[in-house]
């Protein structure tokens, strides 16, 4: 019976100096905007249709993105590109600070709405939203902070749907509690 031996070769086609090194230096600030717009991660990316974890990766703000990456996360935030680019020192634009601190208001007004127990307090929260909206009309579809958690609607699913249990598994456990 005969024998052979193998042997890896591992050749680099591309000289050591000319390779992409992963920069530690920050090259955008995504997560900063997010978080400063108010925009969770989950909304986020259903607003870009894309996994939890690609929109996690991407979020790193050393991670190197396509331009087309960056222009879905500008259409996500709704906000300009150059305030999703990294500037060292230089913070976020006035337009885009504004436009955080009133959905903040708006997200306390919608909350005081919708947890009003008396009359007149519900026609002030109502009277404070429509003048926000008035003042901002994209702040319309914004919502009360969540109470607890995140809600989710009825067309969404959990984690669960990302990773399910196969029907062998459960099975398994199935005659030992009858």
């Amino acid at each position: 019976m005969a024998t052979a031996s193998l042997r890896v070769v591992h050749v680099d086609l591309v000289p050591e100096n000319k390779q992409k090194k992963q920069s530690s230096t920050p090259l955008h600030r995504i997560s900063e905007v997010r978080e400063q717009q108010g925009v969770s991660l989950r909304s986020a990316a259903r607003r870009m249709g894309k996994d939890m974890a690609t929109v996690r990766h991407q979020e790193r703000d050393t991670t190197d993105l396509r331009l087309t990456e960056l222009y879905e996360w500008q259409e996500a935030l709704e906000v300009p590109v150059v305030d999703l680019l990294e500037d060292p020192g230089t913070p976020l634009s006035r337009p885009v600070m504004e436009r955080a601190k009133m959905l903040r208001v708006m997200k306390t007004a919608m909350s005081l709405l919708d947890g009003a127990d008396s009359d007149p307090i519900q026609r002030m929260a109502q009277m404070l939203v429509e003048q926000l909206t008035e003042i901002m009309p994209e702040l319309e579809d914004v919502t009360a902070w969540h109470s607890v958690g995140q809600r989710r609607g009825m067309d969404e699913v959990g984690r669960i749907a990302e990773c399910p249990i196969s029907d062998d598994f459960l099975g398994q456990y199935a005659n030992t509690y009858e």
